[in-house]
């Protein structure tokens, strides 16, 4: 069917806008439960009485189970149809979440974000194809405008909602907080969409074990890699193995099989492919620094929870208010592909600002950095996501937003482990260079010391050095860190190029539907 002659007729606006917010709400459980349980970790450390590689788990588990299954979005939705699946999938999510605030061992609460991952996997592809089919092409700009709040806005604003409910509350509180949004969202699913029959589907097992054991290796990889230091640890050499000869047996024996359960012939379209390598890129940049901005803030500055949470707020609000001008108004009248480059440039340029801070940093020097970044955020997923699936016929919609989804997913992972890695490491270099050129006889340290009544050569004066030396090597390596996240933005922009432009005077581009 073509593009132009098979989409759905504009609906009335009550409908419009009630589907547009029961997918953003969805949409909103699933990301918002990437970052919020993050601040909220300190506590339940302290409430089960657990180690940091314990607690680790209680991320992982959620990531890996998430990422893994995926890519099953569209088989499932093939076979048992968009509104059991996702109906299914929010209920889900909801009873593991509730189960999560009741959790009183480490091995519940690890098993419960197991569920919570598995059910959650869904909410993100179906919501957004459910999004395009309900939206003439025409207004598709603006839905996917609102769709980027909850899927971009909502993580950015995680530390600050974790951080409000634990101060406020409980650790608990943040698994709860779903419980509401799932009931709202579920009870407008149900009301909106059509009900579809049973559909047989045949399932390529080897292909399923092959797929769910590499992207789960590679996430495990990723996941514990920076805690067990990376292939000096004889379980990350495993499950980076495992991954890469899986992953390779697997598109080597489904690239030309029919049923195989990635299509693979949607990577052939050029704007699509790009769009996947694009998206990876920008989760390393924005859930990079995402991710350690608040160890920065609190661990370095010296932060309270609160006010470390409160520095994401204006960053959510400069990528909302982005988003919707993107959505409304710029996406009509400017190259897509234009606006992605501002985008990556903004998007990165608020990451290098950010390199440029030091300890003596206030509230607002490190906040407009991120207001930068905001701002690059909206230019950069409302067109990327559009033109992604502008040649996507609607029998791959569900597939591509699978794989779209799984992309974005393991390019935060990414993201979160290189530049996390790349704190410990630098730390190590700047301390090792600041150290080597100090000496009790250094006359520039003997004034240093001299106010505080220490002498060069006592125990006292070595160990206050020291913790100053660790100080200064950390705020450097942080600001190492930040600066690659910018690079890894920039090095987006060639990809935003390379897509195809929509016609001329087309509006915003759309899948067909």
């Amino acid at each position: 069917m073509s593009a132009t002659s098979d989409i759905v007729p504009e609906a009335a606006p009550e409908v419009r806008w009630t589907v547009v917010l029961a997918v953003v709400l969805t949409a909103v459980l699933e990301v918002l439960d990437s970052t919020i349980v993050n601040v909220a970790l300190p506590h339940i450390k302290a409430a089960f009485g657990i180690t940091s590689d314990q607690t680790v788990w209680i991320v992982t588990s959620y990531i890996v189970a998430s990422v893994a299954v995926m890519p099953l979005t569209g088989l499932l939705s093939r076979r048992f149809g968009r509104r059991r699946l996702i109906t299914t999938a929010i209920t889900g999510f909801a009873a593991f979440s509730m189960l999560g605030g009741l959790s009183t061992s480490i091995e519940m609460m690890v098993a419960c974000r197991l569920g919570q991952g598995f059910f959650g996997a869904f909410l993100i592809p179906l919501s957004q194809s459910i999004l395009f089919s309900a939206f003439s092409k025409n207004n598709r700009g603006q839905a996917m405008a609102l769709f980027g709040l909850g899927v971009v806005v909502a993580p950015v604003l995680g530390p600050t909602i974790g951080a409000l409910l634990t101060e406020h509350f409980s650790w608990r509180a943040v698994f709860y907080v779903n419980l509401p949004i799932a009931a709202f969202a579920l009870a407008m699913m149900m009301g909106e969409l059509p009900k579809e029959d049973l559909r047989e589907v045949r399932v390529d097992w080897i292909g399923l074990g092959l797929m769910v054991t590499a992207i789960g290796a590679l996430q495990m990889t990723l996941d514990l890699g920076e805690s067990r230091e990376w292939f000096a640890s004889h379980l990350i050499q495993l499950t980076a193995l495992t991954s890469l000869v899986m992953g390779v047996v697997f598109v080597w024996r489904g690239w030309s099989l029919r049923e195989n359960i990635i299509d693979f012939d949607i990577l052939r379209d050029r704007s699509f492919a790009a769009a996947n390598v694009a998206i990876m890129g920008f989760g390393v940049s924005m859930f990079g620094a995402i991710a350690i901005l608040p160890l920065f803030v609190q661990g370095l500055l010296g932060y309270p929870i609160v006010d470390a949470g409160l520095l994401f707020m204006p960053r959510g609000v400069a990528a909302g208010f982005s988003m919707v001008i993107t959505g409304a108004i710029l996406s009509k009248r400017i190259d897509p592909r234009l606006l992605m480059v501002v985008g990556f440039l903004l998007t990165g340029g608020g990451n290098v600002l950010l390199a440029q801070v030091n300890l003596d940093a206030g509230f607002w020097d490190l906040a407009w950095p991120g207001v930068v970044s905001g701002l690059g955020m909206g230019l950069v997923f409302v067109p990327l996501s559009t033109l992604a699936f502008q040649n996507v016929t609607p029998a791959k919609q569900d597939e591509a937003s699978g794989l779209y989804g799984v992309t974005r997913s393991i390019g935060s992972s990414i993201g979160v482990a290189i530049i996390g890695w790349q704190v410990v490491q630098r730390t190590r270099f700047h301390y090792a260079t600041l150290a080597g050129g100090l000496t009790p006889f250094d006359r520039s340290l003997s004034d240093w010391l001299a106010p505080l009544g220490l002498a060069p050569t006592s125990a006292e004066a070595a160990a206050y050095v020291s913790a100053e030396v660790m100080r200064q090597a950390t705020m450097l390596a942080f600001q190492d860190a930040f600066l690659l996240s910018g690079i890894a933005a920039w090095a987006m922009i060639p990809l935003a190029l390379a897509m195809k432009s929509p016609p001329r005077g087309a509006g915003p581009p759309a899948m067909a539907h």
